[in-house]
């Protein structure tokens, strides 16, 4: 099958058992996806896929075929980052940071749908995204800082 990951296609064969993240931390070295509870239940696994966030753990790869895959290695460079990663920075919102590429990629998700989240609304729209740390106040101010870095930068 041929699955595309940050807008690079791969020619694999897969199992119909694979899950997304087995694909992309085994096959591909994206190893920004982090696997914790392999569940579904904490969020660490957190990809887009077409846009939406979903957990990788419970996805199956052959599900993906035709589908835009994103994950944190995609959504900025170490020269350029992405808004919702400076604004993670700035706001010192991780602790351990094991967490915080699926925190980012949710929230990219989250802004995509709604650039000018509330902050119930950021709240809501992370709450599938659990941090063992407990850093959740410094990551609604991350997203809805990462919020008017987008806005500003789309005005520019």
């Amino acid at each position: 099958m041929r699955l595309t990951v940050n807008g690079q296609p791969y020619d694999l064969a897969i199992a119909g058992h694979e899950s997304l993240v087995a694909i992309l931390r085994g096959r591909l070295g994206l190893t920004g996806t982090k696997v914790a509870c392999g569940r579904g239940e904490c969020g660490a696994c957190t990809v887009l896929i077409d846009g939406k966030p979903a957990y990788a753990c419970l996805t199956l790869a052959a599900a993906c075929e035709g589908a835009a895959v994103s994950t944190i290695e995609g959504l900025g460079a170490a020269e350029r980052l992405h808004a919702l990663q400076q604004a993670f920075i700035a706001h010192d919102a991780l602790q351990c940071g094991f967490c915080t590429p699926g925190q980012i990629m949710a929230a990219a998700a989250l802004l995509a749908q709604t650039p000018r989240p509330t902050e119930a609304e950021v709240r809501h729209g992370m709450s599938g995204n659990l941090c063992r740390c407990g850093a959740y106040p410094k990551i609604v101010r991350a997203v809805l800082d990462a919020a008017q870095r987008l806005e500003a930068a789309r005005g520019a």
